[in-house]
């Protein structure tokens, strides 16, 4: 006979545990304790076997009449219900081992040798103020392009139009990352693309015109600026390097002050796309950092902060404020101009002076090769007017 609600709740607990049946191999057992828990008697491959189904009422009627009624689906098509369990609980496991927070983690383990530290740090920092919070704890295998988009759509929402691009294009990666890795079948990131807001015009750096160069020379000889400031400054433009590896330059890195071939060697963990840069200095700047030298200035900087580690991010940028070239120029701005000055010069191959600016090589056997390629070219451009040469004081 069927079961009922009513005659369920009516069930009372006896000393020993007993069924009353449902039908279909549903059955309910009772407990000395008074729980009352479904099981379900079913063959499979000639053997009597019982799964569970939860305790009453949690599981009502209906519900384990259902759950009855999937496994004995599950039978005819050759299915043990206990095993198809079993791997459903496995898979869930392996889900939960595998959310976005964790897969992310290995990406990035496996990513940040060929970034600087630097640039490791923020794409991690990013991730794990903008997205862990909204999908770090899902399976990465059930994470859908809507949850993206909803993850990107508050970055743009404070108007972090950029950084929520590159946020997608990581999280591209990590996904690319789990599919490889068979954890992921395909990457949902690609199709919110056309979704995203549009960049808004770029920004270049600004930089000072050739013509200005003389006037700009000489506001900076006569300003008392702070020695090691304006030494740091003369550094980076006349070597045309980025502010950073100005600001971290050790005197280890720097060789043959004294010779007629200076060279400034930065490691390849302090450059941007992590490739040795060398930088063979002009005689001006050879002398301007044995002066430098001279101060016998504790610790391995050129330029060490006032309290700790290195100078800030923003003195170089003041010092320009300083001689009136706010909102008209920026210390990497120079590097434009640099860069104007030798290609309009017609004496210098491109080449050579996107390898003095250290530009991205997007071949890395290249990238390596070029350490060194068209380091007695690019000396013949260390006098050049970009620098000392329009000092003409």
């Amino acid at each position: 006979m069927a079961l009922t609600d009513t005659a369920i709740r009516a069930l009372k607990p006896q000393a020993k545990p007993y069924k009353r049946a449902d039908g279909g191999g549903l059955n309910l057992m009772v407990n000395p304790n008074g729980s009352k828990l479904w099981r379900l008697a079913y063959r499979y491959e000639r053997k009597q076997k019982t799964i569970s189904g939860g305790a009453y009422p949690t599981v009502g009627l209906a519900a384990a009449r259902t759950w009855r009624d999937d496994a004995k689906a599950q039978l005819a098509q050759g299915i043990d219900p206990s095993q198809a369990r079993r791997m459903a609980k496995r898979q869930a496991a392996v889900a939960a081992a595998n959310n976005f927070e964790t897969v992310t983690r290995e990406w990035h383990e496996s990513r940040k040798a060929k970034w600087t530290d630097r640039y490791s740090d923020f794409v991690l920092r990013r991730i794990e103020a903008d997205v862990f919070p909204e999908i770090g704890k899902m399976p990465i295998s059930k994470i859908e392009c809507f949850d993206i988009l909803d993850t990107i759509r508050k970055v743009e929402a404070r108007g972090s139009i950029d950084i929520a691009r590159r946020l997608n294009n990581h999280i591209g990666e990590i996904f690319r990352y789990a599919v490889a890795l068979g954890i992921a079948e395909r990457d949902p990131s690609r199709d919110i693309v056309d979704a995203l807001k549009s960049r808004p015009p770029v920004k270049h750096h600004r930089s000072l015109p050739a013509s200005q160069l003389p006037e700009f020379f000489g506001k900076l000889d006569d300003e008392p600026l702070e020695p090691l400031t304006k030494t740091a400054l003369l550094l980076t433009i006349y070597t045309l390097v980025r502010t950073n590896e100005t600001r971290f330059a050790e005197w280890s890195e720097f060789e043959r002050l004294d010779s007629d071939e200076p060279l400034w060697r930065i490691p390849a963990a302090r450059m941007k796309m992590r490739s040795e840069h060398l930088v063979p200095l002009a005689p001006q700047v050879a002398a301007l950092l044995r002066e430098l030298r001279a101060r016998n200035i504790p610790g391995p900087f050129l330029f060490p902060g006032t309290r700790k580690g290195v100078i800030s991010e923003n003195t170089m940028l003041y010092a320009l404020y300083r001689l009136g070239y706010h909102s008209k120029a920026t210390v990497h701005g120079f590097r434009g101009t640099g860069s104007t000055l030798l290609n309009e010069s017609g004496k210098f191959e491109s080449d050579w002076i996107e390898r003095q600016l250290a530009h991205d090589e997007r071949d890395q056997v290249r990238a390596a090769y070029n350490a060194a390629q068209y380091l007695p070219q690019r000396r013949k451009m260390r006098t050049h007017p970009v620098g000392p040469a329009l000092r003409g004081r």
